[in-house]
């Protein structure tokens, strides 16, 4: 069975291998955009919803391949991609596969030469969005491998949604992935904490967020960080505003009052150990964001 929908010539023909929440968004995007889709997933029957819509379900790894020019990967990890695609065998040659799950740097490399090998071109990429948003313009996809590959098969990818290429390295698409992850992360065990702080005044998080988040973070930290982030690229963190001494000590208050309203304090009392470490490096009259020459080296093991 083919794909029903309508197709032009830059509708390229296109296979999805992973059909979790994320791959069946993926299938359903590509072909609700013109895309001839073939699907395959250890389980079958996941795909029976796009099936009806008009997609074709491959029985093998080996046929999906061979369907398309493109081979989308949904998979949970590096080493589950090489599992499931080692079955395809001669199907890889002169195939492009764009490789959608997260890992690390290292894997990334490796994949390429794994790739090449077996004479497929390989882009890495990166979803930045919940399956939800999946195929809509302004949702960001990031990739990174040859560019020519990506010039080529842009429009396809644009299906799934707004595709950013970072580079010919092809570790850049997962190390920016980790990198935003990493600041998500962050920012809501911030607000977590923060809110756990003033909730230990019986204050709720809705009227703790309109402070926070309506103002403190666009007005005060995000235009902040904006606006000194050149300076970061040029190792130039003046403390004429105010030192890294000056902020040990709110960092010391901060703990301190985690400890008095009985607060975890794990994580003030950490960030007052790296201001310390910047201090005892020389950085005690620059501003905090000197802390990144810290952050920019290997964790020290005591």
């Amino acid at each position: 069975m083919t794909n029903q929908r309508s197709t032009s010539p830059q509708h390229t023909p296109v296979t999805v291998l992973g059909l979790g929440p994320m791959g069946l968004a993926l299938a359903e995007a590509l072909g609700d955009h013109g895309h001839a889709t073939t699907v395959w997933n250890r389980t079958p029957e996941k795909a029976d919803g796009l099936v009806a819509k008009g997609t074709r379900r491959a029985r093998t790894v080996a046929e999906a391949v061979s369907a398309s020019p493109v081979t989308i990967l949904c998979l949970k990890d590096y080493a589950t991609m090489y599992a499931v695609l080692e079955s395809a065998g001669d199907a890889l040659e002169g195939r492009v596969l764009v490789n959608l799950n997260s890992g690390t740097p290292t894997e990334a490399h490796a994949a390429v030469t794994w790739a090449t090998s077996r004479g497929a071109a390989y882009l890495d990429g990166a979803i930045m969005v919940p399956p939800p948003l999946v195929g809509h313009p302004e949702s960001v996809f990031l990739y990174s491998g040859p560019q020519d590959v990506f010039d080529e098969h842009r429009a396809t990818l644009a299906s799934m949604g707004s595709p950013r290429y970072l580079g010919s390295d092809p570790s850049l698409a997962v190390l920016y992935n980790a990198a935003l992850l990493d600041l998500m992360y962050a920012t809501i065990n911030g607000f977590l904490h923060a809110t756990a702080l003033v909730g230990s005044a019986n204050v709720s998080a809705v009227t703790f967020a309109d402070l926070a988040l309506n103002w403190f973070m666009p007005s005060v930290v995000d235009s902040t960080l904006a606006e000194q982030a050149p300076d970061l690229d040029k190792g130039n963190y003046p403390g004429d505003v105010g030192t890294m001494e000056m902020n040990l000590n709110a960092l010391e208050h901060i703990t301190r009052t985690c400890v008095e309203q009985g607060v975890h304090s794990d994580q003030p009392r950490l960030m007052k150990e790296i201001a310390e470490r910047a201090i005892a490096e020389g950085h005690g009259g620059k501003n905090y964001l000197a802390v990144f020459e810290v952050f920019k080296r290997a964790t020290r093991v005591s």
